[in-house]
């Protein structure tokens, strides 16, 4: 059977940190590494273009260590750092699959990757290349869901792809605590701002509503995940502007 014809040209992908964890409490599952290896590949080769923002909860939470007395701004450059762990895993395993891909990282750290330049990004992208975007804004107090925006706005993709490790879309509620929480397959930036549903924080969904991009909210547990978002299978929850 023929594979699906992808519909979009360029996607921006997010990874969290979470997700690079899979079933473990701590570090980087291999499977999770190489199944989303194997689906970036087969993105790519229906002729899309993906950029990837990655997390690094997975390895270390500022939040969390500020929590426990650590400097704000300090936590969060440490949660930088540990976004390029998750990239050069993630560029490793991508490389082992046969996909040519280049790291840019948003703070300095030229021995690793290419430090972050649009024009080299877009670039690499229209060359064929996988470009995996380290280290978020490269500024303290930015989620990497802003990140993952900013950079899709930035390389002018079509799409920005959340994949969580968690849940399976946007609920009215945590579906973990709420069994009557009611999932939605579709609604507008303006609703998920106004209802306060927090699977995104309101920096990244404002600028995806400002610039009308396009968010899609799905599993990556879910068989093929990647590949069926690409070729636009509803699946997940999509926020759009109208």
């Amino acid at each position: 059977m023929a594979e699906a014809k992808p519909k979009y040209k360029r996607v921006l992908l997010k990874l969290s940190g979470e997700a690079f964890g899979g079933q473990q409490e701590w570090g980087i599952d291999s499977s999770v590494l190489g199944s989303v290896s194997k689906q970036i590949k087969r993105v790519m080769e229906m002729g899309v273009e993906v950029g990837v923002v990655v997390g690094g909860g997975n390895i270390f939470r500022g939040a969390e260590a500020e929590k426990q007395g650590m400097d704000r701004a300090t936590a969060d450059y440490a949660g930088m750092v540990a976004t390029l762990i998750n990239a050069l895993a993630l560029q490793d395993r991508l490389e082992r699959e046969g996909v040519i891909v280049r790291t840019q990282s948003a703070i300095t750290i030229q021995q690793v990757a290419e430090p972050y330049i649009r024009r080299r990004a877009i670039r690499h992208l229209e060359k064929g290349r996988a470009v995996i975007f380290a280290a978020g804004t490269g500024n303290p107090y930015m989620t990497t869901d802003t990140a993952g925006a900013l950079r899709a706005v930035e390389i002018g993709a079509e799409v920005f792809l959340k994949a969580t490790h968690s849940f399976d879309g946007i609920y009215t509620a945590d579906p973990k605590k709420h069994k009557d929480a009611e999932k939605f397959d579709k609604l507008t930036h303006a609703e998920a701002l106004n209802k306060r549903l927090g699977v995104m924080d309101a920096t990244a969904v404002s600028l995806c509503m400002e610039n009308r991009l396009p968010i899609i909210v799905f599993s990556l547990q879910a068989p093929d995940a990647i590949v069926r978002v690409a070729t636009g299978e509803q699946i997940g929850t999509l926020v759009t502007s109208e």
